[in-house]
């Protein structure tokens, strides 16, 4: 009897031990993040609180090491193709990776020529471009609609869309193209409201004087995130991979 379950813990044990070998066997995927200063990694030396949601998403994953943020400051669909920033995320996919871009707030500046992309013109041409780059090297293209400002109207009890026609236009082009499209502005709209007029200031970059030194006359930033806020957007796109069943689902941590 002891013989009987000494074998059977045995096999048990070979049993863990294969299924530990056969997870292995499957090499998780790097996520690229593209986008601008609302996705972008931010330095945290000397103290800084403003937090890319792409930089809040890491701690979500089992490895870390997994999310590669590409995302910078300013850019658009247009500087960043231009800047050669995309040709390094070309460069460094691989068959099974997955790919979000996010842009859009940057596209808008039409007093920006650096920047510009008009919504049905070029902004969606750039868009086409970056999915079928993405793809060509095996990859998966994941669309993002911008993520939503603190903007409130005059009475305080409605939130204001900033980005005009081009959610719509990203959103065709997912339709068209057959990308899964994460829906961050409506979720970050919802979120903004939930919070309400002065409690949505804690979501971004509301801080008084000589709180920190790069902001010596305090800063009142509507657009950009406080660590808080980037981590409720980051998990809001987590929310997103689960809705879309995407298989990147696969390597999020159990809690």
């Amino acid at each position: 009897m002891v013989g009987m379950r000494f074998s059977l813990h045995r096999i048990a044990l070979v049993a863990f031990a294969l299924a530990l070998t056969s997870r292995a066997a499957v090499a998780a995927p790097t996520l690229h993040l593209v986008g601008d200063s609302t996705m972008a990694d931010k330095k945290k030396s000397p103290p800084n609180p403003e937090t890319g949601w792409g930089q809040a998403l890491p701690a979500f994953f089992r490895d870390s090491t997994q999310v590669k943020n590409y995302a910078a400051d300013g850019r658009s669909t247009k500087s960043f193709i231009d800047e050669g920033r995309w040709a390094k995320v070309v460069a460094a996919l691989q068959a099974g990776d997955f790919v979000i871009i996010q842009f859009g707030h940057n596209d808008e500046k039409a007093d920006r020529p650096d920047v510009y992309a008009a919504s049905r013109g070029a902004y969606r041409d750039n868009l086409r471009r970056l999915i079928r780059d993405v793809r060509e090297h095996g990859a998966v293209p994941i669309l993002a609609t911008s993520v939503a400002r603190r903007k409130w109207n005059v009475a305080g009890d409605q939130l204001v869309e900033t980005h005009g026609d081009y959610l719509a236009a990203l959103t065709a082009v997912a339709v068209e193209q057959k990308v899964p499209l994460l829906e961050l502005n409506r979720l970050t709209t919802e979120l903004e409201r939930a919070h309400g007029v002065e409690g949505s200031k804690k979501l971004h970059l509301y801080y008084g004087a000589g709180e920190f030194s790069r902001w010596p006359d305090g800063v009142k930033d509507d657009t950009h995130y406080s660590e808080y806020g980037a981590a409720r957007v980051a998990a809001l796109a987590v929310q997103e991979f689960l809705r879309l069943q995407l298989p990147l689902s696969t390597w999020l941590k159990d809690k």
